[in-house]
């Protein structure tokens, strides 16, 4: 297949999209560097819309922008469930997890696990999560090169370095605000992208909408009744409902990226409505993103072939070079770009708040026992972080490696979905305790791995079965535990939904509240204090 240049016009679009974000980054630098509270909390000036848009571009990437318009064009909507699950689960976080994180002001999500069930756990959590997000950038940056390199004739290595070394710049130099105020940038630009692309894909088929719905509803291309029934042929909503409430309550609730959000804003109120910004998006991208497949699907029925042993990962991406006006198909890569730096900055900064707050302050403070305020360290990690992830993306795309990383994100991202069970069991119950979460989560992971390799169920049962078996072996371990080595002394009631507005005092120290510092939410609409 020949590959198309993007012309003078194009690359100017692209590189006044580059040099923007990079600006962003640039003009934070000095908030930023005043501490980490600022450098990954941004001390709570962020405003409830921008942090809202800020999760949503954090949670789509690249690969969701290019893979569920592929996903409708191959099969049908069935997975916008999904998006719908994001929406109902948010009344739960609200309720029952925010006000925890915002009760004990954490900066990283692992910071109420140990005030629940100790360090070790603390460890674990935060480990598990920058392993899998160092592997997740490297993806984030390698599938958008490779698909955009193989339908246009920009290198590898410029698509990677303008994706990836950018993000690590802007990420590095304007801190947690800065990666905020591009993701709503980034998510305006791949919104708007989305838009154009089913504007000018509906344009170019002859007879418009009404020939895409007559081709939808005449080859079942978007929800039938064969969606409804578990274990049929099609994909099942119900199976794709549950198995995404379980991976959302794990992206929501147990992984940085998004929790630190939570942080970002002035009071809990601020935040509730940040999520809801946040599920509004993710509804809208239905119609958009899943759109878009149906639209390209009508569009390669009527006006124009794909090649030959065409991927249809680059499905997007393809029809963007080969079929818009120059200009418009600068600023649709572009979008894609968005969609991968968010993702990109987001992970880069979680890592570093993971590495610097759970591992060298929890465990290497200061011999004083004053809170470090320097960022230098914070920043180096995320250059090398950010600098392997890169790396990697390269070999991979050099070397057509990629199953072997995939092997490698499947394994770690096994333990994601129980870790929200470990969440789940630290809040509604009173009796897990450190040895049955633990046990939890490495039998949630098993039962994951077993479901996933003996049957043929979808990854969404997978992902049930993940959080189930992590929830009931945790608490029943936990039950065994606590018959044999006794009652934990620690009182944990104030950090379950038993005593969600009683007042409690921090065993542990955090470079935002000392030990010993007593913290009680005042009510839903009110500032944590």
């Amino acid at each position: 297949m020949e590959t198309p240049g993007l012309g003078g016009l194009n690359w100017a679009v692209i590189i006044v999209y580059l040099l923007g974000t990079l600006a962003i980054g640039v003009w934070f630098t000095r908030k930023a560097s005043t501490g980490t509270d600022s450098f990954f909390t941004a001390n709570g000036r962020i405003p409830a819309w921008a942090a809202g848009f800020s999760i949503y571009a954090t949670t789509l990437s690249a690969i969701t922008y290019m893979s569920t318009p592929e996903q409708a064009f191959l099969t049908d909507w069935s997975y916008a469930a999904g998006n719908v699950a994001i929406f109902a689960i948010i009344p739960l976080l609200i309720w029952f997890y925010i006000p925890f994180f915002r009760k004990l002001n954490v900066t990283t999500a692992y910071e109420y696990l140990e005030e629940r069930f100790g360090p070790s756990i603390r460890v674990i959590g935060s480990v598990l999560f920058v392993l899998f997000h160092v592997g997740r950038v490297a993806i984030v940056i390698y599938l958008p090169t490779l698909a955009i390199s193989s339908v246009t004739d920009i290198n590898p290595a410029v698509v990677a370095a303008a994706v990836g070394v950018l993000s690590i710049i802007y990420t590095f130099l304007g801190g947690i605000e800065g990666v905020i105020w591009s993701d709503v940038v980034q998510g305006i630009i791949l919104l708007l992208g989305a838009v154009l692309i089913l504007v000018f894909g509906i344009a170019a088929i002859n007879g418009g909408l009404g020939t895409v719905v007559t081709d939808a509803v005449n080859d079942d291309k978007f929800i039938t009744a064969k969606n409804w029934q578990i274990g049929g042929a099609a994909a099942a909503i119900p199976i794709i409902f549950l198995g995404s409430v379980f991976n959302n309550l794990h992206q929501y609730t147990a992984s940085q990226d998004v929790v630190q959000r939570y942080q970002t804003t002035t009071s809990l109120k601020q935040t509730a409505r940040s999520l809801l910004v946040n599920g509004f998006l993710a509804l809208l991208t239905i119609p958009l993103f899943y759109g878009i497949g149906t639209v390209l699907y009508s569009y390669y029925q009527h006006s124009g072939n794909l090649p030959e042993d065409f991927n249809t990962s680059a499905l997007v991406p393809y029809f963007v070079v080969t079929a818009l006006p120059v200009g418009v198909a600068g600023l649709l890569i572009a979008a894609i770009f968005a969609a991968a730096q968010s993702t990109i900055s987001s992970s880069l900064n979680s890592i570093s708040a993971c590495v610097t707050v759970d591992l060298r302050d929890r465990f290497f403070p200061r011999k004083d026992g004053q809170a470090r305020k320097g960022v230098g360290f914070a920043r180096m990690v995320i250059i090398v972080a950010g600098a392997f992830s890169v790396a990697v993306a390269l070999y991979l795309s050099a070397t057509d490696q990629a199953e072997t990383w995939n092997l490698f994100l499947s394994i770690t991202g096994l333990f994601g979905v129980p870790l929200a069970g470990v969440f789940a069991l630290g809040i509604f119950t009173k009796r897990a305790n450190t040895v049955g979460v633990i046990g939890g989560l490495i039998l949630g992971a098993a039962t994951a791995f077993w479901v996933q390799q003996n049957t043929t169920f979808t990854p969404f049962a997978v992902s049930a079965a993940a959080f189930v078996g992590a929830v009931l072996f945790g608490y029943l371990i936990s039950a065994i535990a606590g018959a044999l080595l006794g009652k934990n002394p620690h009182d944990v009631v104030p950090l379950t939904i038993y005593g969600k507005n009683s007042e409690y005092v921090r065993r542990t120290s955090s470079p935002v509240a000392p030990a010993g510092t007593p913290l009680v939410t005042t009510s839903s609409n009110d500032t944590v204090k």
